[in-house]
Formats: structure tokens, sequence, C-alpha cells
């Protein structure tokens, strides 16, 4: 089949139906946006990990006066434990470093967080425990330290900062989880648009597509020009949708990082990656929309 003679009749196809080839480009638009956003709501939720676990640190706390675990029976923690236990946190593999804490310093830090808060004038320094702060080289390696410093004589409690970040962490993957499941049920309902849309197509041209199998043309060539107009509205929605992403993108990096200095966002490396995943995921759904209702509906 010749190219010319293929695109005009993809042309006129388009031409018209052209309500409803509009509808489609919205449609698929519409679609393979809110999927692309939560792909990128996925590249966020990973970013962020990145960023917070990174900086995630483990704290030793030791025995202090107000201690009451089963460890600290023995009383407030001595030099020589207090040694020991940096020598042992030193010699862990998994440790990259640790940094002591004193008393002193714990309550310079704990003003300082709570300054505007009445708490912070019923506090003592010698109510707050000394530490050891310890940054692992994998944080996922937290059950290590705890394994090793839980129960210790001098060591009052080993606390993984992780855990604050979790119910945060969860929220957000319930969030990531709804978009992409928004996006996909979008993209289906897109899937059967062209699918409509072709059905119509096919009952208004059944003349000519009749008179072009009695002169001898193969099914292939009458189906291929209905599948390319379900193809070419699906790519159009598609540049929409790219579109739109790299705008969202434009705006997190103009308005919103400026305000969140204390993460990561998506890059444009996210953004592009989302965008072959769209074009991939409206080609596929055309296609195969395509295929099934010319395959049902145009009898050649």
């Amino acid at each position: 089949m010749r190219a010319g003679f293929l695109l005009s009749e993809v042309r006129i196809g388009l031409r018209r139906n052209l309500t409803m080839t509009f509808a489609v480009i919205v449609t698929t638009a519409i679609s393979l946006s809110l999927l692309g956003i939560g792909l990128l709501s996925n590249a966020q939720v990973n970013a962020m990990k990145d960023y917070w676990y990174d900086k995630i640190e483990v704290s030793v706390y030791l025995c202090g006066s107000l201690s009451e675990s089963p460890s600290c029976s023995g009383g407030v923690v001595t030099p020589e434990q207090r040694l020991a236990i940096k020598s042992d946190l030193d010699a862990l593999p998994v440790v990259q470093s640790t940094f002591y804490e004193s008393q002193s310093e714990a309550y310079t830090r704990f003003q300082e967080r709570f300054k505007d808060s009445a708490i912070a004038q019923n506090v003592t320094a010698d109510q707050l425990p000394e530490s050891f702060r310890v940054k692992l080289k994998d944080p996922t390696q937290f059950a290590v330290v705890v394994s090793a410093f839980s129960g210790r004589p001098g060591v009052d409690v080993v606390q993984d900062q992780r855990t604050i970040l979790e119910k945060f962490f969860k929220l957000l993957n319930v969030l990531r989880n709804g978009a992409l499941l928004v996006g996909l049920f979008s993209v289906l309902t897109a899937g059967l648009l062209i699918s409509n849309t072709l059905r119509i197509a096919a009952f208004n041209r059944r003349r000519e597509t009749g008179v072009m199998k009695l002169v001898g043309a193969s099914s292939w060539s009458i189906q291929l020009p209905f599948l390319l107009e379900g193809i070419f509205s699906a790519l159009i929605g598609w540049g929409f949708a790219t579109g739109l992403l790299a705008g969202l993108k434009t705006v997190v990096d103009s308005k919103v990082a400026p305000l969140l200095t204390f993460t990561n966002f998506f890059g444009w490396n996210e953004v592009w990656i989302a965008s072959a995943w769209l074009l991939l995921a409206g080609f596929t759904v055309s296609t195969i929309a395509s295929l099934i209702t010319l395959r049902r509906y145009l009898k050649v």
C-alpha cells in the first residue's frame, strides 16, 4: 500500500470523526497525565527515601539518673562503660562514624528545638541522657546495632530515627499507589473510547471497505488506516501528557523546591523515563483496543 494513499485515508478518517477524535485525544491526554503523575509520585517517594535514609542516625542512649531499663540497674553509666561502648561501636563494620553527645550538649539542642515551648522551662541538663549518635554505612543495617547493644550494661535504649519516618512514608506509599491506580483505570477508559471511536468509523465507512474488498484489497490493508487513526490520536494525547509533566516539573523546581529545602525532588531524568512509559502505555493500549475492535466489527 502506498504511503500517500494510506496517510490520505487516515486524514479522511480523522476529519470525518473530528468530534470523537478530539474526545479520544483529550481523554488519552488526561489519562496518560494521571498515570504520569502516579509514576512521578513513585519517583518522588524514592527520592525522599534516599535523601532521608541517608541522613538517618542511630541513637544509643546511655544510662542516666532517670533511666529505668534493666540494663541501667547498676546506675549511671561509668566512664569505663562509656569508653567500651564507643570502642565497640567504632569496631562494627556497618558503622561509618560515631558522635558523642554529652548531657550539656543534649540540653543545648533540646532548648534550641523547643525554645518556644513551655516544656523547655521545666527540663534541666541532668534529666537528659548522654548518647552516641551513630551514622551507618547502610541505614537498613540498624538491627546489627540493636542486637549488639540492646540490654548491654550502661545502655538505656537504642533508637533508630527511621521508625519516626515510617508512618510518613507509608502515607506517601498509599497516595502513590492511589495515583497509579487512578492512572491505570484512566488509561483503560481511554482504550475503551478508542475502541468505540473505531467502531463508529468502521460502521460509517462500511461501504468503502466493502468496495476495497471487492477489488482485491487484503484485510490488513483495509484495517491498517483504522489502526493508525487510533495510534495517531493516542500519540497526540501522549504529547500533551508529556508537556503537562514537564510543566509540573518546572513548577516544582521554581515554586515548591525553594520552599521545601529539607528534602530532594524528582529530576528531569524521571520525567523523561515516565514519558517513555506513557508512550509505551498509550501505544500498547491503542493498538490492542484497535485490533480487537477491528477484528470484531470490521467485517472484511
